[in-house]
């Protein structure tokens, strides 16, 4: 196993940190290594705010549903999907963007988490770690207004990075056998999956939490998934100027 390999199979959500600040040298490493993320026909349909201002930190934290990681890591990047500086080319151009098809809000929206997981593997490859933020779209509006996104651009979740004031155990993952599909999909195999898997996440609970939380992935997803998530994001999207039709 090379040393790549190692890094990505040794992936963990950090969310507490010391106070050590990242070099500029650092931060402009993370921010190419995103640039050089995959995008669908060199579109680049994504911008990276790098939020270092203690009050708009902790803004964003109580935002996010008073995450306290938020506030406390060194800096705090929001990945957004951005379509107004494809706007903007167009319009320098004298064309106007057809953005009000699907298309382009997949496109941008997949441009931001690729750009996304670049950063955090070349984060974790200095030593560095960081946790995903799904939190700011509970409240995308206020986000995007302290941020000062303009029309045509969302956040897509934010993502804090530090240096590692902990060391958590590897979170399993389901077995190869449940995500890999050779030639056809294969769903007859989920139930012996996912039975399989709940019990090695309730084994993980166990240990993580000194026998307090002894719960299993099927009923967490059963819990989020049969309730309304973050019902407000489509009404919003169509307010920033995207559109499904």
């Amino acid at each position: 196993m090379n040393e790549v390999i190692r890094l990505l199979q040794n992936h963990r959500s950090i969310r507490k940190f010391t106070e050590q600040k990242l070099s500029e040298e650092q931060i402009e490493a993370i921010i190419k290594s995103a640039q050089m993320a995959s995008t669908s026909s060199n579109v680049q349909a994504y911008s990276i705010i790098g939020v270092t201002d203690p009050q708009m930190k902790k803004e964003l934290a109580h935002l996010a549903g008073d995450q306290k990681y938020v506030e406390e890591c060194p800096i705090f990047f929001v990945f957004c999907a951005d379509l107004h500086r494809i706007q903007t080319a167009c319009r320098m151009r004298e064309q106007e963007m057809m953005y009000q098809l699907m298309e382009p809000f997949i496109v941008s929206t997949v441009d931001a988490a690729l750009a996304a997981q670049n950063a955090i593997v070349a984060a974790e490859s200095m030593g560095l770690g960081g946790v995903y933020i799904g939190g700011i779209r509970n409240h995308p509006g206020a986000v995007s207004e302290l941020l000062q996104l303009p029309p045509l651009v969302y956040p897509v979740f934010g993502m804090c990075i530090g240096y590692p004031a902990q060391d958590p155990l590897v979170r399993p993952r389901m077995r190869m056998e449940a995500i890999y599909h050779e030639n056809t999909y294969d769903p007859g195999k989920y139930e012996k999956e996912i039975e399989h898997y709940d019990e090695v996440m309730k084994e993980y609970y166990i240990k993580r939490s000194n026998g307090k939380m002894q719960t299993t992935w099927s009923e967490q997803m059963a819990e989020r998934f049969s309730k309304p998530v973050r019902a407000h994001m489509r009404k919003f999207l169509e307010e920033r100027g995207f559109r499904f039709d």
